[in-house]
């Protein structure tokens, strides 16, 4: 018998770059249609009317000039500064409204009375808000109606500037959470990089970058119960050892759980047009099927074996995602030892004769495939099955070098075979191969 250890995926130090998570835009629009009405009651649109743009946070202003249709805009706004907008044109009252924000209302609709045509400056409307003014300067707009329009877009505005606010602060967390889970995670102080993964999950466990949070919580609790298991594996103390087999299998479970998660959210998410985000995301989907698959594979192993099937699923969507033909091949093997392991002896069968299709030689496949063989054959007492396991292992144990660990084993299968089944190998110039079904 021989001790075998579970050591960290190769992939654990690498870290998903945290890309395209930011809810609130950095620049913003700001437009609306403006109307005239007339002295006769009629109203149209107010043509070449000025739109006068203050920011309020900060000095600043942009003019703009309404259309033909009396429409405007204006589509570059820093997303962080509130604004103030003044309507002007000959023969109009002028019109103002403040407390806007890019984004913050799809089409502002603005109707100017007749009036003296002045231009508002920043300075008037700022006297005018001191009084408790909060848009059109004429009596007309002190309506009923149009005080309650006013109120509405102000509490809508409201509303948005706390979600945002609210945004801000999510992406403040999730990026701080993010960098020190990484720096935590290269250090190895898996502890210390999971907690900065959870809080930044539980700021916001549905903001864009969570699934990147959750990848890499993943590969932290996979290699942490890597640790505990090896370190129970080597305690002389029982309860130590059983303490630390049961903390692994924690790890174990809630990484397949948040991998899982991560690659569900990253598949939901609607495909980014733009080049440079599609290929990010392409990027943290691979990082997230992979970590996934790696987790899974333990998972089934060493806490529960049923859930083979997803294990299965996990590892097929990583390797249809692989374009590198050495991992993928690795990854071939990983999917075929998890059944091995798992005892599925048959579906592992299955896969490591896909391997022998393409890699006759390959000698881990020739002895799994052996090995399930024999198992299968004593498990159905089919001797049928023990001649093929005979096959395979004859030839791991011609091909395989002395120094190759498992041809002893190998070599006292086949010699029991043949003491207790009188069973031996049939001389063949290719290993088996599995017939393909129409």
């Amino acid at each position: 018998m021989f001790r075998r250890y579970v050591f960290p995926m190769l992939a654990s130090l690498v870290l998903l770059v945290l890309t395209g998570f930011v809810a609130a835009a950095q620049s913003g629009p700001i437009r609306g249609h403006v109307t005239l009405k007339q002295a006769d009651g009629t109203v149209v649109p107010a043509v070449n009317a000025v739109v006068d743009v203050f920011r309020w946070d900060i000095p600043g202003q942009y003019e703009l000039k309404t259309s033909k249709t009396g429409e405007f805009q204006h589509a570059g706004l820093p997303a962080q500064g509130t604004y103030v907008i003044s309507i002007s044109m000959p023969g109009a009252e002028p019109y103002y409204q403040p407390n806007l924000r890019p984004g913050m209302a799809d089409d502002i609709k603005i109707e100017l009375t007749p009036g003296d045509g002045r231009r508002l400056t920043r300075d008037e409307i700022k006297t005018l808000l001191a009084r408790g003014s909060s848009g059109a300067t004429t009596s007309a707009a002190n309506s009923a109606e149009e005080k309650a329009k006013r109120e509405e877009l102000i509490r809508k505005n409201a509303e948005i500037t706390e979600a945002n606010k609210k945004v801000e602060e999510s992406n403040a967390i999730i990026d701080r959470t993010f960098k020190a889970g990484n720096e935590a995670l290269r250090a190895k102080n898996y502890d210390a990089a999971i907690a900065s993964y959870d809080e930044g999950l539980r700021a916001d466990p549905e903001h864009p970058g969570a699934p990147a949070l959750l990848t890499n919580k993943t590969m932290a609790l996979t290699n942490r119960a890597v640790e505990r298991y090896n370190a129970a594996v080597k305690s002389p103390d029982d309860a130590a050892k059983t303490a630390g087999m049961e903390a692994a299998k924690k790890d174990w479970t809630e990484a397949a759980e948040s991998g899982t998660k991560a690659v569900t959210m990253l598949k939901a998410l609607a495909p980014p047009t733009d080049p440079a985000a599609a290929n990010s995301s392409k990027v943290n989907l691979y990082f997230a099927l992979l970590a996934r698959a790696e987790a899974e594979r333990l998972y089934v192993v060493k806490v529960d074996q049923s859930k083979v099937d997803d294990g299965i699923a996990a590892y097929q969507d990583y390797i249809a995602a692989e374009a590198d033909p050495v991992k993928k091949a690795k990854a071939e093997h990983d999917l075929a030892q998890m059944l091995f392991d798992a005892n599925v002896f048959d579906r592992a069968l299955s896969e490591y004769q896909k391997i022998l299709e393409g890699s006759p030689d390959d000698l881990d496949a020739l002895l799994r495939a052996g090995q399930a063989l024999f198992n299968i054959g004593a498990i159905n007492s089919d001797k049928t099955k023990y001649q093929e396991a005979a096959n395979y292992l004859a030839q791991f144990v011609q091909k395989a070098p002395d120094t190759n660990p498992f041809k002893a084993d190998a070599q006292a299968i086949l010699d029991t075979l043949k003491d207790q089944a009188n069973v031996k190998p049939e001389k063949v110039t290719a290993p088996p191969r599995r017939t393909r079904k129409p």
